[in-house]
């Protein structure tokens, strides 16, 4: 099984998460592991945008960064930014400097402000049931499903910007709505509840 490997410290762990230090600490502390929280989501949600066209160790080996910048992601906050954050932002060479995605970002955390029930509540509204078994290999996971087209067309309904359905499905992926890990990953889940 060509998915799977085995580290450096004997684990065995998605080929991709023993890829690099970095991707092995995220893999094994966060990577499908169940995350709920408007300011958790949302931070989730704005760093897979950014993500978009990059490789996920760029955002990951600059998440401090994003952190910093966007006051620790909290959605009152980014919400009530203005041109001057955007210059401030398009300026800070720790980030991802674009335009239309720190846009995207201000504009989401407008939008999530508006939710009644919340981000979290919307997102996890999408979350497909619990498959029977972990995928053999990554060759069965697919990058858009109906849950994640779901998600984005009702997000984009909402005036939420850089949620397309891949993008939507890797957020899935992040934050344990479903468990893509592959079968004989050491990792163990918690049940998403």
């Amino acid at each position: 099984m060509t998915d799977l490997v085995i580290g450096a410290d004997g684990l065995p762990r998605c080929a991709w998460g023993a890829s690099t230090p970095d991707y092995a600490v995220y893999h094994d502390t966060e990577w499908g592991r169940p995350l709920r929280g408007d300011d958790a989501l949302y931070e989730r949600m704005t760093l897979e945008a950014f993500q978009s066209g990059l490789s996920w160790l760029t955002i990951l080996r600059k998440r401090p960064a994003f952190r910093l910048a966007f006051d620790e992601f909290r959605i009152p906050t980014v919400a009530g930014y203005d041109d001057a954050d955007v210059t401030r932002l398009l300026a800070d060479a720790g980030i991802v400097r674009n335009r239309a995605k720190i846009e995207a970002a201000i504009a989401n955390a407008r939008a999530a402000l508006e939710l009644p029930d919340g981000l979290s509540a919307l997102l996890w509204s999408f979350a497909p049931p619990a498959r029977p078994a972990r995928p053999a290999s990554f060759a069965e996971l697919a990058a858009i499903t109906p849950e994640s087209t779901a998600m984005a067309k009702a997000l984009k309904k909402r005036g939420f910007r850089f949620v397309g359905p891949t993008t939507a499905y890797a957020l899935m992926q992040a934050t344990g709505m479903v468990d893509d890990h592959v079968v004989g990953c050491h990792v163990t889940l918690p049940l998403a509840a």
